[in-house]
């Protein structure tokens, strides 16, 4: 009786042990299909691009759209193969994702109309209609000295995210020169407001206080702003007080693309 039990519990476990291995092989089999974009090649499977009905590649894939082979058998279809990944990535994950700074907007509006993706179509149009917006707003960021109102500097720029990026890096790089002391500047939402600001010699980095405490000096944040600005794509529109003489001395830096 045991030895039965024991022969019908081996058999049982290979027969799960078939299925799952039959399962595991359709998962393996999944179909690929290699699409030439605009000479570029791009691997996916097919459930990704019949994601949504009635768009281009669905209708391709399921031969409801004639579209020519390349010399290889692939799918060519005659667009922007670098775009092309964009288009893909919205496939995979359902929402428009794109890298800081991408600045193609338009072109890739075209490229959803084409491939009759209407939500990414929407989706890009949105981005591209609250950026044109944000182009025409200046903002800027105000750098003061609590107890001289004489010193300081503002930074103007027409991207708001980037306002955003260099005073998170203005007080990330005060906060390292100031050496765990933080109290020696206040922040709000356009305002940073050191307790004191000391005029340096040239390359100096940190000046030391009477009270032993590190404050930052002026020129250092000038500098910190030009070259993060420079980095980012911007250029140095103007010093907007020319009076100064020179951008070291000026009391405002104003940046643009």
């Amino acid at each position: 009786m045991e030895r039965k039990i024991n022969r019908r519990e081996k058999e049982h476990e290979e027969k799960h042990n078939n299925s799952e291995g039959t399962e595991e092989g359709k998962n393996c089999k999944m179909p690929l299909i290699t699409l030439n974009v605009g000479g570029y090649l791009y691997i996916t499977q097919k459930q990704t691009l019949t994601k949504y009905p009635d768009s281009f590649l669905e209708g391709v894939v399921n031969g409801k759209i004639l579209c020519p082979f390349d010399a290889d058998g692939h799918y060519f279809i005659d667009r922007d193969g670098l775009l092309f990944r964009h288009i893909l990535n919205f496939l995979r994950n359902g929402e428009l994702l794109l890298p800081e700074g991408f600045r193609e907007n338009q072109l890739l509006a075209q490229e959803a109309d084409f491939f009759q993706l209407k939500m990414l179509a929407d989706a890009v149009k949105s981005r591209w209609e609250k950026e044109q917006l944000a182009s025409r707003e200046t903002t800027f960021l105000e750098i003061t000295d609590s107890h001289d109102r004489s010193q300081g500097l503002r930074i103007f720029c027409n991207a708001p995210d980037f306002i955003a990026k260099i005073k998170s890096r203005i007080v990330l790089v005060s906060k390292s020169r100031l050496d765990g002391f933080p109290e020696e500047f206040s922040i709000s939402s356009n305002i940073i407001q050191f307790k004191y600001f000391i005029k340096s010699e040239n390359g100096t980095r940190l000046v030391l206080k009477e009270d032993n405490t590190f404050v930052c000096t002026l020129e250092t944040l000038k500098f910190e702003a030009i070259m993060m600005a420079l980095k980012c794509g911007f250029r140095l529109l103007t010093s907007l007080d020319c009076s100064k003489g020179s951008i070291v001395h000026s009391d405002a830096l104003h940046f643009i693309k």
